[in-house]
């Protein structure tokens, strides 16, 4: 079995020596903006349910859409935009894809209604599903072998500083200067993003297209079947719950509004350091990080309808569910590369198919629940889902010793 930094399908290229150079590390850095920028895109709507679905007369439920569709066309366009593109130069994908990003934002801030905005969201689905599909293996073609973990959590951690910086930022000025300008100082972010994405990154050509029968084969793999159960069900869960966490906060807790977004910058920093720890902790012993994780954030759902009753317990809570979940990412996007050396593409871009196939299902589950039967429901029933990765551990400790 190969292991992270003996990647099969990836040859070493002829300036090998470049990629140590502070322009490689700049690349890295470009990329994990651009991921930044998308997860801040996809989950914006979270802290802005309230005055969108406000401003377009639609409920939170109903409002909840604005995650569910890009989840569900991200879930499509993953596997799809690489087979299309066959050996089209990834720099200028990554560029073209985050100009499709710039414009969706546009076209969000001038939304008359509520099914334009929609329609927005799909282009953002395509963005995010074909985007994080190729980025998730780039820092095997950007760095030496060596410092591959460094970069693969580097590239990681603008998902977990998109709930620092990207989705309370965006709730703030959404507060302060309303929804429309969140987004269109998103769309300004994803503009500057493509340049820097233009100018810093190398040529880089497909080592080999990926294509379907390549695809359906990844699901032979034990390895890589382990953690696409174990991914629609801690994100399925984790969103449920997730999207309707400032309104937990409000109602359950009893935290003043203005105080939700400080609060969700917490979550991000808790996540950002959840981030860091399990890409050092993967290298030692997957399983062991992936089962400290499922745990742990299953009880920070679970005992939110109990302990989150008063502010202390929802903030103590509410961190320790941002240290587990900024774990997850880079975790289990370690795992599929692990289990698929020989390729890493088509693995990576089945495991964005999964992730954001449950960011649509778990934040639709949400919905449904938090509009017609009671708002905590959303923690139980989240919770609850993230428990059932418990029935795969035995798979996943026994495939995490295999891997190391």
């Amino acid at each position: 079995m190969a292991t992270l930094d003996t990647p099969a399908d990836t040859a070493a290229p002829p300036q090998a020596e470049e990629r140590t150079t502070l322009k490689a590390w700049f690349a890295v850095v470009s990329v994990a903006v651009g991921i930044f920028t998308l997860v801040t895109a996809e989950q914006l709507p979270i802290g802005l349910l309230t005055s969108v679905g406000s401003a377009l007369q639609v409920s939170e439920g109903t409002a909840g859409l604005m995650v569910t569709v890009p989840g569900l066309v991200a879930a499509l366009s993953a596997p799809l935009v690489p087979v299309v593109v066959g050996r089209m130069d990834r720099r200028y994908l990554l560029v073209g894809l985050m100009t499709v990003m710039a414009v969706a934002n546009l076209v969000t801030v001038l939304a008359p209604n509520f099914g334009i905005l929609l329609a927005s969201r799909v282009l953002v689905g395509v963005t995010i599903g074909g985007f994080w599909a190729i980025a998730g293996g780039l820092a095997f073609r950007l760095v030496q072998p060596a410092a591959i973990p460094r970069a693969t959590a580097l590239i990681f951690g603008g998902v977990a500083a998109a709930n620092v910086l990207g989705v309370p930022t965006g709730t703030l000025i959404g507060g302060l200067a309303g929804w429309r300008t969140a987004f269109a100082t998103l769309g300004v972010l994803a503009f500057a993003v493509l340049v820097a994405l233009l100018v810093l990154l190398p040529k880089l050509p497909a080592t080999k297209p990926v294509s379907v029968p390549e695809l359906v084969a990844q699901f032979g793999n034990r390895g890589v079947r382990a953690g696409i159960i174990a991914t629609a069900l801690i994100v399925t869960g984790h969103l449920a719950a997730y999207t309707y966490v400032s309104p937990m906060l409000q109602q359950v807790s009893g935290i003043d509004e203005d105080l939700i977004s400080l609060l969700l910058l917490g979550f991000g920093v808790a996540g950002i350091i959840g981030n860091f720890v399990a890409g050092a902790a993967v290298s030692k012993n997957l399983g062991r990080t992936m089962t400290v994780i499922i745990v742990a954030l299953a009880a920070a759902m679970l005992l939110f309808p109990v302990l989150g009753e008063s502010q202390a317990g929802g903030i103590a809570l509410l961190v320790l569910w941002g240290l587990a979940f900024g774990g997850v990412s880079v975790s289990l996007q370690t795992w599929m590369l692990k289990y698929a050396p020989d390729s890493m593409e088509a693995a990576s871009a089945l495991w964005v198919s999964v992730f954001n196939l449950s960011i649509a299902l778990g934040a639709l589950v949400g919905g449904l629940v938090a509009d017609n039967i009671e708002l905590t429901t959303v923690a139980w029933i989240g919770g609850g889902v993230v428990l059932l990765t418990a029935l795969t551990l035995p798979t996943l400790r026994i495939s995490g010793k295999a891997a190391q």
